[in-house]
């Protein structure tokens, strides 16, 4: 139902960042290092990029028991968390996230966005806008917190966070064990968002859960920022602490499990059949259904009365995720990562059945194949795909989406968005469940070098994948070309981004991809960009963490593109101004071809201008003797000479003046007789620095393409001439041919009209040695007088 309303608008933006040095200047800007913008160096992050001799880390172990209530769309646990101090630092609280706080209209974070009425108004709103006057029910019920013992521990809720009280400090190299008893209710997504709840199927009457950012759990405490405790808001999404978790699940007995890690009792919550197919899935060569479609269809129809509870278990993971639903067709296929197997598996409903049976357990495992290529080996031995119509990741398990018609037809979007959401998801492995960033602070880290990785991947997958934005330069041109009260620089707060899609996900990747095939070439890009996947796997990095890794494993100075990729909003639009042909002429004549004379006088000693205070504090100072005062051996022409010992010749005296050019032999001429020369004048009309790159059409109909480097604009940021030499005569010039430089107006990167060749003469340059006199010298004329010259 739908009212209709009256419409107001409204206007909002933000004002990028200036980083520029040296900003009265054309240069000193782009090009400086990036020095204090980036944070010091120290013990625990090297200027290397890499974790330092000191680096440590936290470490959190769960232990948890918990009840899905599907008549009453309830979640109730109890959790035995074990916490590590392995900081040199004595900790008197520990801060835990509250995520399924968003919910509840008390206790969610209250970051509240402008609004304004549409002209058409969905019904479901009013009903939520006069839901958030009271509470709604949702959210955390903490029951108790209470220590190892038993005993009652002080804690405080703030939002979306809870600071727990330890009853004594917990220094470095101790552990703590406590105790937390919680429920929940269970959350909507479709009318509530966020990342974990339920869908519901009204024509079967069943529920399809993802239990998501579902328990209490430790914030990561790290050594540049201390406790990250930042408000979940629903946006940017967390930075958790790596540990071990035993998960025990009680649901109902006909529903299907998937989860984060390894189940423990797949026997016992398994029929003999569908263990059997479990146990061929682990050798096959397609995708076993263990759970068939006609399994699934009765359990939707004949709902159980009882209970039965799986059991898990993962180490070294950073959270923890599982799905529940009686509606799962469940497949399973190994892939090999350097011989190591890996349990590829889907969960969907018949709903999907048509694009998930055939695409999403292949897709799983191609992913984690080409990630591991281009990162470090899939270290976990499960991975897996759930239909839920969505898109979310979590260690081993993500939720993606992708349903048929009702007809079993699909069209291509709906195929490709399908194994690009699960790329993308199952790729998250990678960024940030294992490389493990700070997801609240800095989203680029994860979505943006997931999403380069899974353009790389998706180009593997197949050479016609139709690619949405993730990687091409030319497809994020329409965001560089919005005005600057639009735009963010990537190095901004995940909450504070207006353009969060561009912005955490599409620029980032661009400008990685920008770097491996246009700037720093695949060779050396590729080891850097492995070299950071190896150095932070299972670690907490940071962004100064990567652009230091990059720099340092490739040799390459990247600070540049850095500056104003990552920091800046400026575009690119570089563009011909100007272009002036040459042709050799071998028969015209040299400027100062002969020897001539000129007439001087010899130099007069060269005395300081001016007697300075230090001169003159020098001489007076009776503690002082020079050094030609003691070795009087020092005493040459010059310093006689300066103190008027000499005499000052004011006579006037031919010169020679030899030839700095002589006529070019034969050999030379016939070098460049068959040579076309230019020169191009391009200008930075964008303000972005990048490569520049000529496509050169010739006479003939050939083309050939010259690459120069960003630097060439160092000395100037906004004009730059460069003269070619090319062996045939040029038709036309042509900027950024294959569009790898997000060049937002390309009108201006052609020249058609080549400029009739102007004649230059060639010479061959005569050599002199350096820091040899030249001319005539006061010394020289002494000396002639001496002889009587």
């Amino acid at each position: 139902m739908f009212l209709v309303l009256a419409v107001a608008g409204l206007c909002k933006g933000v004002q990028g960042q200036n980083i520029q040095n040296n900003p009265g200047s054309n240069h000193g800007n782009k090009f400086e290092q990036l020095g204090t913008i980036l944070p010091s160096p120290n013990e625990y992050r090297t200027a290397s990029g890499a974790p330092g001799p000191k680096y440590w880390q936290q470490r959190c172990d769960y232990d948890i028991k918990c009840e899905l209530d599907e008549v009453n769309l309830k979640l109730t646990g109890s959790e035995a968390v074990t916490y590590f101090n392995n900081s040199p630092n004595t900790l008197t609280y520990l801060w835990l996230q509250l995520d399924e706080n968003q919910h509840s209209s008390t206790k969610n974070a209250n970051y509240q966005t402008g609004s304004s009425m549409p002209r058409q108004l969905n019904a479901g709103v009013v009903d939520r806008l006069e839901e958030f006057k009271t509470d709604n029910g949702y959210g955390f019920n903490i029951v108790k917190i209470t220590d190892a013992l038993g005993a009652a521990l002080k804690y405080t809720i703030n939002k979306t966070m809870m600071r727990v009280e330890l009853p004594a400090a917990l220094k470095p190299g101790q552990k703590f064990t406590f105790n937390i008893n919680w429920n929940y209710k269970i959350a909507d997504r479709f009318k509530y968002g966020g990342r974990g709840g339920y869908e519901y199927f009204p024509e079967d009457g069943n529920h399809l859960f993802t239990i998501a950012q579902w328990y209490p759990r430790l914030c990561v405490y790290s050594d540049f920022q201390g406790w990250q405790n930042h408000q979940f808001t629903g946006r940017g999404e967390f930075a958790l602490t790596f540990g071990n978790f035993k998960v025990q699940m009680t649901v109902p007995a006909d529903h299907v499990v998937g989860s984060t890690g390894e189940c423990q009792n797949y026997a016992q919550v398994l029929s003999p059949v569908q263990m059997a197919r479990y146990t061929k899935a682990q050798t096959a060569k397609e995708p076993v259904q263990i759970v068939t479609l006609d399994e699934a269809k009765k359990a939707e129809t004949q709902k159980s009365k009882t209970k039965k509870t799986w059991i898990f278990k993962a180490d070294n993971v950073r959270d923890f995720a599982w799905t529940s639903s009686r509606k799962f067709v469940w497949d399973a296929l190994p892939a090999y990562v350097e011989s190591k197997k890996v349990m590829c598996m889907s969960f969907y409903g018949k709903e999907a059945y048509g694009l998930y049976s055939k695409f999403s357990t292949k897709a799983v495992a191609h992913t984690i194949k080409s990630y591991s290529k281009f990162t470090i080996p899939y270290p976990y031995p499960v991975a897996q795909s759930i239909e839920a119509a969505n898109g979310m990741e979590y260690p081993m398990i993500c939720f993606n989406y992708g349903r048929t018609d009702k007809d079993g037809t699909y069209s291509e979007a709906t195929k490709y968005g399908m194994l690009g959401v699960i790329i993308h998801e199952v790729g998250h492995n990678f960024f940030p469940m294992i490389i493990n960033s700070d997801e609240r602070q800095w989203s680029w880290m994860d979505e943006g070098l997931n999403s380069f990785v899974e353009y790389l991947t998706e180009e593997l997958y197949d050479n016609k994948f139709p690619i949405r934005g993730k990687g091409p330069a030319w497809a994020i041109v329409d965001y560089m070309k919005l005005p600057k009260d639009q735009l963010e620089p990537i190095m901004s707060n995940s909450e504070n981004i207006i353009g969060f899609g561009p912005n955490a996900y599409t620029k980032p990747a661009t400008g990685l991809n920008m770097l491996r095939e246009t700037i720093m070439g695949r060779e050396l890009f590729d080891y850097a960009f492995k070299e950071y996947a190896r150095r932070w796997a299972f670690k907490h990095p940071e962004p100064a963490d990567f652009f230091r890794t990059m720099e340092d494993a490739s040799g390459e100075d990247l600070d540049w593109f850095w500056r104003g990729w990552f920091f800046g909003t400026e575009p690119c639009d570089l563009a011909i101004d100007s272009v002036k042909a040459f042709k050799a002429d071998a028969n015209a004549p040299l400027q100062q071809q002969r020897d001539t004379v000129a007439f001087r006088k010899v130099d007069k000693p060269m005395l300081t201008a001016f007697d300075d205070i230090s001169k003159q504090r020098n001489r007076e100072d009776k503690n002082i003797q020079f050094l030609t005062d003691q070795d009087t051996t020092l005493h040459d022409f010059y310093w006689r000479y300066a103190r008027g010992l000499e005499p000052l010749d004011t006579t006037t005296y031919q010169v020679p003046v030899p030839a700095t050019t002589e006529p070019a032999d034969e050999a030379a001429k016939e070098k460049v007789a068959g040579k076309y020369f230019y020169d191009v004048a391009f200008s930075n009309k964008g303000g972005l620095v990048m490569p520049i790159i000529v496509e050169w059409t010739f006479k003939d109909g050939t083309k050939q393409i010259d690459r120069i480097p960003a630097q060439i604009w160092r000395y100037n940021e906004k004009n730059v001439t460069k003269t070619f030499m090319k062996d045939k005569e040029v038709a036309s010039l042509k900027l950024d041919p294959l569009r790898e430089t997000a060049d937002i107006d390309e009108s201006n990167n052609n020249w058609g009209t080549m400029p009739a060749p102007s004649k230059f003469a060639v010479f061959k340059q005569k050599q002199q040695p350096r820091g040899q006199s030249t001319g005539i010298t006061p010394m020289q004329k002494a000396q002639e007088k001496k002889k009587g010259f």
